[in-house]
């Protein structure tokens, strides 16, 4: 598998929920199997069956969590020095050209990314199209819409 870029916040989200699974859901879901088998006849028990079918999604969201963490690389923007450009962690403020908004998104790991709070995928078609960009550049953006026009105001690490 791959390096899985992630800031330092996204890696300890991704452990956070890791921990809630193993020590909060994993022993939950191991009770409600153990209650609904308590109800005797399993062949027609929905309660086991919901509860095995919870246990399968908990037990692989755990080991995908893991999985992704043993291959993080876990990047602190704080730490780059990319003299001006956009890289994975910068967070960028930009103007929309055609309708003068202005918006300010981090770049950060697919895991982490959430457009409402201004974090957005590293694949994203907008990421890639400010990869690499310094401030004052003007980014060509393919969106459903057509291509949008994005000016560069100014690139941080934070």
């Amino acid at each position: 598998m791959p390096t899985i870029p992630l800031t330092v916040r996204g890696a300890q989200l991704l452990k956070d929920e890791l921990q809630r699974l193993k020590s909060v859901e994993r022993p939950a879901v191991i009770n409600a199997i153990a209650e609904a088998r308590a109800q005797g006849d399993l062949s027609e028990n929905a309660e086991y069956d919901a509860a095995r079918e919870r246990q399968g999604f908990v037990e692989g969201r755990i080991a995908e969590l893991e999985s992704k963490l043993a291959n993080a690389q876990v990047i602190d923007p704080k730490t780059l020095d990319a003299d001006g450009r956009v890289v994975f962690g910068a967070t960028v403020e930009l103007e929309d050209l055609e309708s003068g908004n202005k918006v300010v998104y981090q770049i950060v790991g697919d895991d982490e990314a959430d457009i409402k709070a201004g974090l957005i995928s590293v694949s994203s078609p907008i990421a890639r199209a400010l990869i690499g960009r310094h401030g004052g550049d003007i980014a060509e953006v393919q969106a459903p819409g057509g291509i949008r026009e994005y000016e560069i105001l100014e690139v941080r690490y934070e």
